[in-house]
């Protein structure tokens, strides 16, 4: 079979970094176990209790992981028996490692019994995605991605995956994706001793954020901006035509079910479609219409509006003033509901 570069690929490194932040998430700084020198903690301790969540949670957890590894294997032509290995051990070895190192997360209790029902759904995983490929479904689903989408379509293809999954955590205004500025400036507070990353902290810590609310036509950009990037996206790798205006219907769909969740979440069933506010609507009107204006531009020229798009984005969410409710929902999302989900 020959080589094929697969979106599972991708996929199966997103997994295993959200993996890692789950499984290592800590309120408090790690510490050292006390008394334990480093050969006892390779050995994973047996738990004292397994609840029945705790089995469902770890067979399901790893279960997508074997499974996105050892389908990326196989569409890239490994043979059957190397796949199902590579899917199986590497998901092990994540299990083991994430066990291991959870000695050092305050809160957090590793086991033995954990790391084997993570096993045992990277198992289940990587036999489930063999059954499919073996199947054929896999190779329809190559078959329908040919006739939508050009050849170098894999990451386009993850990004627009993972942006409704993105639409879960708390935005400023609804859509607003990119409010990375603030998360920057705290990874490089602890590398203010090298030159480069001091300049860059400045920088970020610019009196950017203002304190009256942003303006209504400001806000209603803003969501039509966030509408429009995935649809840009979308088009970067979508000839002109018809099947365009299919991507810009599903933006609108994962857009109202993304939204309609995340705000479920965090604030109740009650306030479900609050974020259907007085400027939500216009700008989501707004983004379909100037998606709509672009159907028929090349992949080279929505590519380089798309690029606009984003930065116009990051820079309008980086004026969003400081809002309590907000800050509230993404402290608790941050700080456990995000790794619950």
């Amino acid at each position: 079979m020959s080589r094929h570069r697969s979106s599972a690929t991708w996929l199966a490194l997103v997994y295993a970094a959200l993996v890692l932040y789950a499984s290592l998430y800590a309120q408090d700084p790690w510490r050292w176990p006390p008394g334990q020198p480093l050969g006892v903690l390779l050995l994973l301790p047996r738990s004292l209790h397994q609840s029945s969540f705790d089995i469902e949670s770890n067979l399901l957890g790893y279960l997508p992981l074997g499974g996105l590894l050892t389908m990326a294997a196989l569409r890239s032509g490994w043979r059957t028996g190397p796949a199902l290995l590579m899917g199986v051990v590497f998901s092990a070895a994540l299990s083991y490692g994430c066990e291991v190192l959870q000695q050092y997360v305050p809160g957090r209790v590793p086991a033995l019994e954990d790391f084997a029902f993570n096993s045992a759904g990277a198992v289940a995983g990587a036999f489930l995605a063999w059954v499919l490929h073996g199947t054929g479904l896999v190779d329809r689903w190559q078959a329908l991605r040919v006739r939508w989408f050009s050849g170098d379509a894999a990451f386009a293809l993850v990004l627009l995956v993972l942006w409704p999954v993105g639409l879960l955590f708390p935005a400023p205004v609804p859509l607003g994706l990119g409010q990375v500025g603030e998360r920057l400036r705290e990874a490089l507070a602890s590398l203010l001793d090298v030159p480069w990353a001091a300049g860059l902290h400045e920088l970020l810590a610019a009196p950017m954020v203002q304190d009256a609310p942003l303006h209504p036509l400001v806000e209603i950009v803003l969501v039509a901006l966030g509408l429009l990037a995935p649809c840009f996206v979308a088009y970067a790798v979508v000839a002109p035509g018809w099947r365009r205006l299919v991507m810009v219907l599903g933006a609108l769909l994962m857009a109202a079910v993304g939204m309609t969740l995340s705000t479920l979440l965090n604030f109740g069933p009650q306030h479900a479609l609050s974020w259907l506010g007085p400027r939500a609507l216009p700008g989501l009107l707004l983004g379909a219409v100037a998606a709509a204006a672009a159907l028929q531009l090349s992949r080279r020229t929505v590519a380089g509006l798309g690029l606009m798009v984003l930065t116009g984005l990051v820079f309008g969410l980086a004026q969003a003033p400081n809002d309590p409710y907000f800050a509230e929902s993404l402290q608790a999302w941050e700080q456990g509901r995000f790794v619950r989900f």
